[in-house]
């Protein structure tokens, strides 16, 4: 056997097997090691990808080269493109997908790469030298041996289920929790605390009345996640919204007195943006129901993931409860809802690469930072398995700014903002939304991969191809005049005023009740213009309405990065002595060498650290 590696990964969830296949395709030699072969990236929680500020994220890691996408793609039975009615920063893509189809998928993709071996095993301790990580032992006792190691070990460290008064160790319902690692990675320096989440019930699909329900169909013209050519979807599969009501919630509280939530048995702190039944039902007390959504786990199973009804009561409370809900009179479950908790690791104790402080080539990605969702984790194990590569062929760090991407936003939060609650992206947390938006993600960050020879020639090829035809169009509308007797029914049938002289396509596309699509059924010429670039007709479509009809807006977006740039360029040495200027407040010099930031400007993000506190850094990383 081999037991020497480039990079070692830890844990094959979505974290690790992002990270696997960055770091192979770059070229390393890599070991990826997993309790279990049959559950490599299993979607432990609901069957879905994406979602608010969730599917900018997973266009980002395809634009960079990762696979979540083309996974989902090619997994999908539903797909939806939530926040149409706002503007595009807004937009977001979220799939169903077949919870058996994106485990398999997954597992084809990673073992087609020569450079990716297996381990099925569980790992007990980091093995240090002078400074340095060196490798890893097993349960099993075996050593393996790397330059670079990726832990991404979810919510397996010591995780503990609670279902109302019982509780035993697993890392999810049926899997061992992982005992030995946490306190050995504690005795190497490390700080670590505990994190609660939780799952609902799953329902059986033919004890369901989904005539009492409302159907919630897949977008009719539906999209996919990767900017590559995988197949859109022709057949979908329905979600169905139905709700509790005040019987639900009385019969819930009856169990509250043996909830581990409320009991306080359960010591770690859960999100904040995902509570259960339970936690509902107190924080929002004045509300008579909730809404669910019945979620299909595949194109062909029966059982039904109940989102928003997370809850870790009896199971005999759960299952009253939920026979109580319309539609669900004669309802049977697979398993009940849960809670787990598990140890992560306050991220202040990284880089900005995810690398530790602590030990060198050491990296954390995933829930182990104290994220939640599928997508935060595997943009993360992305971040991680490109920059454990680059870092021990010598080559300059992958680090995304957060005027550059939702994942630069991310691990910037992670590292300078406290993480004491699961944290969840939000386009709210992003400063320059308009510019991430999720499709123009390919844009953005596939030439900085290609710079880096992760994205491929081809890639990058198409993605110039695309947008050079986008240009076009543009330049073409800004050209172009439409004159008042070819345009004026359609701005009449559109209730907006007619033109009194010609007029530039772009300008009538500044009016928000004006669509290109409108333009092309009624003007030859533009639709010609349009058609010429065949392959990507819907894309040069979309992107070239939103850059005429945001173009103000996308400016001045553009005038606020340049000049926050100078913050964001002022670099500082990772070895400078805060404890030196004392004029610093006490509190700035203690979370400035903890945190120790690349740049004055992620100093400046740091909670605890006042605007006078980075004058006076401007003023002694000037001299």
């Amino acid at each position: 056997m081999n037991t020497e590696y480039d990079i070692i990964i830890v844990g094959a969830g979505h974290a690790g097997s992002e990270a696997a296949a960055a770091a192979a395709n770059l070229g390393s030699k890599v070991l990826l090691i997993t309790m279990n072969m049959t559950t490599i990236a299993q979607m432990s929680c609901n069957p879905a990808m994406g979602g608010i500020a969730k599917g900018q994220i997973v266009r980002e890691i395809d634009a960079i080269g990762g696979y979540s996408g083309i996974v989902t793609d090619e997994t999908m039975i539903q797909f939806r493109m939530l926040n149409r009615s706002k503007g595009p920063a807004m937009w977001s893509p979220r799939a169903q997908s077949d919870r058996t189809l994106f485990t398999l998928k997954w597992r084809e993709i990673l073992e087609k790469n020569r450079n990716v071996d297996f381990w099925q095993d569980v790992v007990i301790r980091v093995i240090e030298e002078n400074g340095k990580v060196r490798g890893v032992e097993t349960a099993m006792g075996k050593i393996f041996y790397s330059r670079a190691l990726i832990l991404t070990n979810g919510t397996f460290l010591n995780g503990l289920i609670h279902i109302g008064e019982k509780n035993f160790s697993a890392g999810r319902i049926g899997e061992f929790a992982v005992s030995g690692l946490t306190e050995n990675l504690n005795n190497l320096g490390f700080e670590s605390k505990r994190m609660k989440t939780g799952t609902p019930a799953r329902i059986d699909g033919r004890t369901i009345d989904f005539s009492k329900m409302e159907e919630q169909k897949g977008d009719e013209n539906p999209g996919k996640f990767s900017f590559t050519g995988t197949t859109p979807l022709t057949f979908q599969k329905s979600c169905y919204l139905t709700y509790t009501n005040t019987e639900v919630h009385e019969i819930l509280k009856t169990g509250f007195e043996k909830s581990p939530l409320f009991s306080g048995r359960i010591e770690g702190v859960g999100p904040r943006y995902c509570p259960s039944i339970e936690d509902k039902i107190i924080r929002f007390h004045t509300r008579d129901r909730h809404q669910l959504f019945l979620e299909p786990e595949g194109w062909n199973t029966e059982e039904y993931y109940i989102n928003g009804f997370s809850s870790s009561l009896p199971e005999e409370v759960q299952y009253q409860a939920i026979q109580k809900i319309s539609g669900l009179e004669n309802a049977k479950i697979f398993r009940p809802g849960y809670a787990i908790e598990y140890d992560y690791f306050p991220p202040e104790q990284l880089t900005f690469t995810l690398e530790t402080k602590n030990i060198e080539n050491l990296y954390f990605a995933g829930q182990i930072n104290g994220t939640t969702g599928y997508e935060e984790a595997a943009s993360q194990g992305l971040m991680a398995g490109i920059n454990a590569h680059l870092k021990i062929i010598d080559k300059e760090p992958f680090i995304l700014k957060r005027s550059e991407a939702y994942i630069g936003v991310l691990i910037d939060d992670l590292i300078t903002k406290k993480v004491d609650e699961p944290y969840r992206m939000f386009t709210s947390r992003a400063e320059y939304r308009l510019l991430l938006r999720q499709d123009n993600a390919d844009n953005r960050l596939t030439p900085l991969s290609y710079r880096i020879g992760l994205a491929s020639h081809q890639r990058m090829m198409n993605m110039e191809k695309k947008y050079s035809a986008v240009d076009t169009v543009i330049d073409y509308a800004r050209k172009e005049n439409i004159e008042p007797a070819e345009i004026n029914p359609l701005l009449t049938e559109l209730g907006t005023p007619g033109i009194n002289h010609k007029i530039k396509i772009a300008s009538l596309l500044l009016r928000p009740q004006i669509h290109i699509k409108h333009l092309t059924d009624k003007i030859d010429r533009f639709k010609e213009e349009i058609y010429k670039h065949d392959e990507f007709t819907e894309e040069i479509s979309e992107q070239a309405e939103l850059l005429i009809k945001y173009d103000s807006y996308i400016e001045r977006e553009k005038e606020m990065v340049a000049k926050m740039a100078r913050l964001e360029n002022m670099e500082i040495k990772t070895d400078f002595d805060y404890h030196l200027i004392k004029s610093l407040s006490l509190e700035a010099r203690e979370k400035l060498s903890k945190i120790k930031p690349h740049t004055l400007g992620q100093a400046s993000r740091i909670s605890g650290v006042s605007p006078a506190d980075i004058s006076v850094l401007l003023v002694y990383i000037g001299r």
